[in-house]
């Protein structure tokens, strides 16, 4: 029948099916605590044997559920709506017992109906509203009346009976849809974020794309200021301090060609497949010393926070250009000395890289690297979104704050699936 073709929608029903087996629980007490007292607060003599016979079989069944979610890792529509039509056949059953259409709890056939109708696709829907009428049909014929003599006294109980059908079906209708609203938002938060994540990997696809065009175009010309610096250097006739200025030029335009070389291989297939490991300190000096002879007029200092032997770090070059964009943005802020510091723990790896200028902008930390920043006179404007970018590849986060003390501080946290500890 179609209605069955809710079983193969592929959407993953566990946390409806958590949330109706955890009503399911307050249902069947409150309907055994109701079986327990009605006869001797209302006089009315029920038929406990076999009412209690049908809840115990539903308590088996919800048992049954609450196991098989446990061990779950998804849950179909076709199981929610079974369960569904479980929970019309166990109320059918109590009424058939309890008076039929007669009895004012008949209306709790209601919410399982709204259920399917917030959780189901159309098919199932129909199927359960056209169960829950036939249900609700057959048990104008079938079933056991209760005895009540006194008339005014059955229109008495009738209302009780409707007042706390509509206060029970009002709470669990509210109760699933306050919670399938919360879990509608959190996802399109989620799809949100998705996409914003898509179109920041598209812009770093495209301003990777160009700066590989940009770096093989640039080989030719660091060549001939190369060869430019040596003759320099080699000629007597200039003082000495220009000298050495020409030969710190030098220095400076073969770590500019030692990049630009190093962009394809770094980024080739193999450094993907055996990424070399560190211990984390000693890359970190490492990387810190390159910087130093990229920027010799910087300086800073290796805090390493943690006791024992460092964990193991996979060197890899996206890390190590993030960071690399955080000591840069740091240097550019204040000529003092910078902090780095290197901390560890059994979850994570912690990287702070604290500056003593004037802190991070209100739209950078507002922004915090999600999106590009306006060009300035600094640079272009997209650090902190290549550094973003590529520490949330390799499964990490990135911090900005601006420290009580002053200065800024960017944090990087590494899961230890990135590291692990040395033998």
């Amino acid at each position: 029948m179609r209605f069955f073709s809710c079983a193969a929608d592929g959407v993953d029903q566990r946390a409806s099916l958590r949330r109706l087996v955890a009503s399911r629980w307050i249902v069947l007490a409150a309907t055994a605590a109701l079986a327990v007292g009605a006869p001797a607060l209302l006089a009315i003599p029920l038929p406990r044997a076999p009412l209690f016979a049908v809840l115990a079989v539903a308590t088996v069944f919800n048992l049954l559920a609450a196991l098989r979610l446990r061990r779950a890792t998804h849950a179909s529509s076709g199981e929610l709506f079974s369960q569904l039509l479980l929970d019309i056949t166990t109320l059918s059953a109590l009424l058939f017992f309890s008076g039929g259409a007669t009895n004012p709890l008949i209306s709790l056939l209601l919410p399982p109906l709204a259920i399917a109708a917030l959780t189901l696709p159309v098919p199932c829907v129909f199927a359960t509203g056209a169960i829950a009428v036939a249900a609700y049909s057959l048990l104008l014929a079938f079933y056991m009346p209760l005895p009540v003599s006194d008339a005014a006294r059955a229109t008495q109980l009738h209302l009780i009976g409707m007042w706390l059908t509509f206060a029970v079906s009002a709470a669990m209708i509210a109760w699933f849809v306050v919670r399938l609203t919360s879990q509608i938002r959190q996802r399109d938060a989620e799809l949100a974020a998705a996409r914003e994540q898509a179109l920041r990997d598209e812009r770093v696809l495209a301003m990777g794309t160009l700066a590989a065009g940009a770096a093989h175009e640039l080989g030719t010309p660091l060549a001939t200021m190369s060869l430019l610096a040596g003759e320099l250097v080699a000629d007597a006739s200039l003082p000495a301090a220009a000298r050495e200025d020409i030969e710190l030029l030098r220095r400076q335009i073969a770590v500019c060609k030692e990049i630009i070389t190093g962009l394809s291989r770094r980024a080739g297939a193999e450094r993907l497949a055996s990424p070399p490991l560190q211990a984390a300190d000693r890359w970190l000096e490492s990387l810190r010393q390159h910087w130093h002879a990229i920027r010799p007029q910087a300086a800073s200092r290796l805090i390493v926070a943690a006791d024992g032997p460092a964990p193991t770090i996979i060197a890899d070059p996206r890390l190590e250009q993030a960071l690399l964009n955080l000591l840069n943005n740091a240097a550019n802020a204040t000529p003092q000395p910078l902090d780095i510091r290197l901390d560890w723990d059994s979850g994570e790896l912690r990287i702070d890289i604290r500056d003593r200028g004037p802190g991070f902008p209100p739209t950078v930390l507002e922004n915090g690297g999600q999106r590009g920043l306006p060009a300035h006179a600094g640079g272009s404007g997209v650090g902190l979104l290549l550094t973003r970018t590529a520490i949330e590849q390799l499964g990490g986060k990135l911090h900005l704050s601006n420290p009580d003390a002053g200065g800024a501080l960017a944090r990087i946290e590494l899961p230890r699936t990135v590291s692990s500890l040395q033998d």
